[in-house]
């Protein structure tokens, strides 16, 4: 155990974890310079066309160093704030993680939030200063930021370029020298966590496991203890980075096991595995698993034809076991039929959760707008959690409102600290505490509604800071809010599934923004439809879509102005009556242009 070495890549989104980790596998000979390409650890189609790495993806290197043999346990991970937890399971099958910073940009908003997950963790950091062959690389002011910030000596930071391969090789030795060897009891009874898992159509679910204790053998019998389910193990290996199948693993190490299963629920990311005849009286203890993660923003994805939808359970069943930070329950909104309800991490995990069941899938879907979860007290003392409008209780019996708040930490230079400060304020955010980092940077940090990030609030940031501005954000806690259900009429009928949630100083402006986007769907009808926003009752916007008008005295050729007069009034009658018993159809194309917002 003493040669092996568990470690992973952390950094803010695109400081080059995965070409760095390109150059870690060419310089190891774990992968041929035949088979080289890219962001090879990027296995996803969507991961290289984005430039981002959506999943955790584990490697085996082996490497010799002063006469030893050494075997390497490499995981990259993502860098994006919305796929923090599978940032947070690679920590926990580690003892060291490289933290790398691009010598162009520095410390950035989620580089902060990587390594405090590290430490957390009890983790060896490894700072490595990365893009140094860049012509704008500022190693001086970059490893400056490092010492002021986290608190690191010059001999402990590392100078390296992912594109040409330069400081690999002392990356590696500070891996070899710094990072603690794993410990397990290698005697004990196999033990294992699963940290993360996927899903093969002829060999069920494959499960990415860390050996804490003992080892394992191909074709044991194994349990999965949250779920107490049995399973073999039907093929055993390590990650170089394809599959390659071996006859054990043994403790201290990391690779996978096909378990067989066909139900994906049985084998959950964060259960433990372990010999199946140890049960009732000689119970293995589970390792501490992953807490469970909670959705921020939450939207319903509906199939486009109401056949696709057993499909669509399938594939989010299955989408799950690779994505343990998705949440989902089935709904029905009656005008656009069976859906599920899903949580996400944020917007980007949103995106890109839509983007894999359409192509990995094959299905053609429609997403509601996202919201957030709130919690309403009502008068009899009960606690309600909402996640969509139609939930929403009569007014009479709330007495409360929580919505989400966050904690935001925002880095930028310093000359765009003023239109910051505006579009944070005008979002109903508060700032907390500004730090000068170096001379020209600073960090600020703000309190906020999640409701107002998940809007534009992004787009905006990177808007008026000229694209410098970097952001994170967790959760705070919940705060009592004055917020309100706009309720929308059509023609006096109240439709549910265009009901929108929203804070009262905005409410009024939100509903006239709503009419006018229906005024332009709904077709107009031989009468006259009035279009309303309510709040509670009262009537707060109006827009009103003109009926059509046939020209009833086109055929009369003058005479008397009374004969044009008896006309016009009686078609004025018709259409009185006609309003009355008139249905407003409205097509989807309303209710989805109001649920994207």
């Amino acid at each position: 155990m003493e040669n092996i070495r568990n470690f992973c890549i952390i950094a803010h989104i695109d400081h080059g974890k995965s070409t760095l980790a390109d150059r870690l596998l060419e310089f190891t000979h774990t992968v041929s310079k035949r088979d080289m390409k890219d962001q090879l650890l990027d296995t996803m189609d969507l991961e290289r066309e984005r430039g981002i790495t959506i999943k955790l993806q584990p490697a085996r290197m082996n490497y010799a160093f002063e006469g030893k043999e050494y075997i390497l346990n490499l995981i990259d991970t993502p860098g994006h704030v919305d796929f923090t937890y599978e940032v947070s399971r690679s920590l926990a099958c580690c003892e060291g993680a490289i933290l790398v910073i691009d010598a162009t940009q520095g410390i950035e908003a989620q580089t902060l939030a990587n390594v405090y997950l590290a430490m957390e963790n009890n983790l060896t950091l490894i700072p490595v200063i990365n893009k140094i062959d860049l012509p704008n690389a500022d190693r001086e002011k970059t490893a400056a930021e490092i010492k002021q910030i986290f608190g690191f000596t010059d001999d402990e930071i590392l100078y390296a370029s992912g594109k040409t391969g330069e400081g690999v090789e002392g990356i590696l030795k500070a891996v070899i020298e710094r990072v603690p060897a794993p410990t397990g009891n290698p005697d004990a009874p196999f033990r294992s966590l699963i940290f993360d898992s996927t899903y093969d159509v002829h060999r069920g679910v494959i499960a990415f496991v860390r050996v804490f204790d003992g080892s394992i053998k191909k074709n044991e019998s194994i349990r999965m203890l949250a779920t107490d389910t049995e399973a073999q193990a039907l093929e055993i290996g390590y990650f170089r980075p394809k599959f390659d199948p071996q006859k054990d693993i043994k403790t201290g190490e990391v690779g996978y096991i096909v378990t067989g299963l066909r139900d994906v629920s049985k084998a959950r990311v964060g259960d433990t595995i372990a010999p199946a005849h140890f049960k009732g009286e000689n119970v293995i203890k589970a390792l501490p698993g992953y807490k469970f993660v909670k959705p921020m923003v939450y939207a319903t994805i509906f199939p486009t034809s109401s056949e696709d939808y057993p499909l669509l359970r399938d594939a989010m069943d299955k989408l799950k076991l690779n994505d343990a930070a998705l949440t989902f329950e089935p709904e029905n909104i009656p005008s656009i039929g069976f859906g599920f309800r899903t949580g996400f991490l944020g917007l980007l995990h949103m995106d890109i959760v839509q983007e894999r069941l359409s192509r990995e899938y094959d299905l053609d879907l429609v997403l509601t707008a996202p919201s957030v979860a709130y919690k309403i007290e009502l008068t009899n003392g009960e606690d309600v959690a909402i996640h969509t409008p139609a939930e929403w209780p009569d007014p009479s019996v709330i007495k409360s409102v929580m919505e989400p708040w966050m904690d935001v930490d925002i880095l930028v230079p310093k000359q765009y600290i003023g239109p910051i400060i505006e579009i944070v304020t005008q979002r109903r955010g508060t700032q907390k505490d500004i730090q000068y980092i170096a001379e020209d940077r600073v960090h600020m940090k703000f309190v906020m509604p999640l409701g107002a990030i998940i809007t534009d609030f992004y787009d905006k940031l990177k808007s008026v800071s000229s694209g410098y501005a970097s952001l994170n954000y967790e959760f705070l806690e919940y705060r009592t809010g004055e917020l309100s259900k706009v309720d929308v009429l059509v023609a006096g009928e109240k439709v549910e599934a265009l009901a929108i949630i929203a804070h009262k100083a905005f409410a009024e402006k939100e509903a006239r923004e709503l009419l006018a986007k229906l005024k332009e769907l709904i077709p107009r009808q031989q009468f006259e439809i009035a279009l309303q926003g309510t709040i509670g009752g009262k009537v707060v916007a109006r827009e009103t879509i003109k009926a059509f008008r046939k020209d009833v005295t086109g055929y009369l050729y003058g005479g008397d102005v009374t004969r044009k007069m008896k006309l016009l009034n009686k078609q004025k009658r018709g259409k009185k009556r006609m309003k009355k018993i008139g249905k407003v159809e409205i097509p989807q194309e309303a209710f989805l242009a109001v649920l994207k917002k």
